[in-house]
């Protein structure tokens, strides 16, 4: 499968990335329902920092994103699955077609954070650009102010010489 592929249905949800256990089931080439019993016979091995079910609200917006109405498609809010958890689906789900899957879903997750690691990257050298260039704005505001008030005080300084015609009377 397409590191891409499976790299779009990796999402952010609570401060993790997760996928859901519709888009496992389909990678895993089975049931949603067959998935879910899968876990829940081994409901001890699947901590909350590996699965949980989506809340109400968040199964809403969930729907309204993926455009599902309620009386078809998913009707029960989904499973989460981190990447712990799915790492621990091998162990569950030990068909050769899981297995395969799930070591081209682990590598989508390493990409995952390489590229999470270059934005924080980029974003620390974004903020030390900004200090930068913030200090050498102040520094040439000081300047031009210090610039502007020399040239009142040498306004004020010199003797006006009247503008105009002379009379000789």
């Amino acid at each position: 499968m397409e590191l891409q592929l499976i790299q779009n249905k990796i999402f952010e949800i609570r401060g993790k990335y997760v996928m859901f256990d519709f888009d496992l089931a389909e990678m895993y080439q089975t049931d949603t329902k067959v998935l879910n019993q899968s876990v829940k016979r081994n409901l001890d091995r699947f901590p909350t920092d590996f699965m949980f079910q989506l809340t109400e609200k968040e199964f809403d917006i969930l729907r309204s994103q993926i455009v599902t109405s309620k009386r078809g498609g998913i009707r029960r809010p989904p499973y989460a699955f981190t990447e712990l958890g799915v790492a621990m689906l091998s162990s569950v789900l030990r068909s050769p077609i899981a297995i395969n899957i799930n070591i081209e879903i682990m590598r989508a997750f390493v990409e995952l954070r390489k590229l999470i690691h270059g934005y924080d990257e980029l974003s620390q050298k974004i903020k030390q650009l900004e200090l930068e260039t913030n200090l050498q704005f102040k520094e040439i505001y000081q300047a031009l102010t210090e610039l502007a008030s020399q040239k009142e005080k040498e306004q004020k300084q010199k003797p006006v010489n009247p503008v105009g015609y002379l009379s000789y009377d």
